[in-house]
C-alpha cells in the first residue's frame, strides 16, 4: 500500500511541476507558432471579393525594398481569409461612394517571404534600393528599430498593406510618401494626428526635415477612417497597415504560397 501511495504522490509532483514549467515559468518571448499549414481552405483571392480592387503586387516585383521577387509570390495576386476579404468589401464600398477604389500592395505573405526579408536584412552591404525606400538609415539598424521581423501578421491572413486610387484622376491618391519607406514619414501621426484628424505640420520626426500637406495627411486619414469603419486595426508605424480587428488566426502562421485561389462556393456569403 505504501507503494501505491508512493507512486501517486511521485505522480502528482511529476504532473505539478510540468504545470509550472509550462506557465509559471513561460517568460512570453517564445510564443508558439499554432498549426503552421498549407490549408488555404479559408482563404479567397481579394478580387474574387472585391472585384474593382486594384492590384499592384509590390513584392512579385522588383520594385520593393528588397531589389527582387521575394520568396513565395509565385503569382501577382493577392490572398486574405474570408473574413477579411468580406470587412475589405465593405470598405471597398465605403471609398468608391466617396470616388476611391482600393489598391492592393500586399495581403497574406508566407513564412517563406518573410525570412527572405531576414536574410536580406542581415546581409548588411547588399543596399541595391537604399535610395528609394531607407536613404536615412544604415542597414544595420534595421532589425534594432524593427523594421525587420521574424515573423509578421501578414502570415496569419488577415493583414493588408493598401493605398486608395482616384477614379477621377485615374492616379494613386497622394499619400505623401511611399509603401514600405522606413522612416517616421510612414507615422500615421507625421504632421498630423490620426485620432482627430488635425493636420499639424509637426515635421521634427523627420531626420530630413521631410514634411507632408495638409491634403496628403487628409489622403491618408480618407483611408484610415475608411477602414477603422470596418473592422480594421491600424499599427502606428505604418499609414498603409491594417488588421482585421477579429483575425480568424491570431495564433498561425501558414506557409502556402501567394498564388491564384480557386474560387469556392462555400465560403461566398
Amino acid at each position: 500500500m505504501k507503494t501505491k501511495q508512493n507512486w501517486f504522490l511521485a505522480a502528482v509532483l511529476t504532473l505539478f511541476c510540468g504545470i509550472c514549467i509550462v506557465t509559471c515559468c513561460h517568460d512570453g518571448k517564445d510564443e508558439p507558432v499554432i498549426n503552421p499549414t498549407e490549408d488555404t481552405s479559408q482563404f479567397v483571392t481579394i478580387t474574387d471579393v472585391v472585384p474593382d480592387a486594384i492590384l499592384e503586387i509590390r513584392y512579385f516585383s522588383t520594385y520593393n525594398f528588397v531589389g527582387a521577387r521575394i520568396d513565395g509570390y509565385e503569382e501577382p495576386t493577392a490572398l486574405l481569409t474570408r473574413q477579411a476579404a468580406v470587412a475589405l468589401k465593405a470598405v471597398s464600398d465605403d471609398v468608391r461612394s466617396q470616388g476611391y477604389r482600393l489598391k492592393i500592395y500586399d495581403a497574406y505573405r508566407p513564412q517563406q517571404g518573410v525570412d527572405h526579408f531576414v536574410r536580406w536584412a542581415a546581409d548588411i552591404p547588399d543596399t541595391l534600393m537604399k535610395p528609394y525606400f531607407y536613404p536615412d538609415l544604415d542597414k544595420s539598424v534595421l532589425f534594432e528599430q524593427e523594421y525587420i521581423y521574424e515573423r509578421s501578421g501578414h502570415t496569419r491572413g488577415s493583414t493588408v498593406d493598401l493605398t486608395l486610387f482616384d477614379m477621377a484622376t485615374e492616379k494613386e491618391l497622394d499619400m505623401g510618401g511611399t509603401f514600405d519607406w522606413f522612416g517616421p514619414e510612414s507615422h500615421p501621426d507625421f504632421c498630423g494626428n490620426p485620432e482627430t484628424g488635425e493636420y499639424t505640420g509637426d515635421n521634427s520626426k523627420s531626420p530630413a526635415s521631410r514634411s507632408i500637406t495638409q491634403e496628403q495627411f487628409d489622403h491618408r486619414m480618407i483611408l484610415r477612417r475608411a477602414m477603422l469603419a470596418h473592422g480594421f486595426n491600424p499599427i502606428d508605424t505604418e499609414w498603409w497597415h491594417f488588421t482585421l480587428k477579429n483575425e480568424p488566426f491570431p495564433d498561425t502562421y501558414f506557409t502556402f504560397p501567394v498564388r491564384q485561389l480557386n474560387p469556392n462556393p462555400s465560403l461566398k456569403e
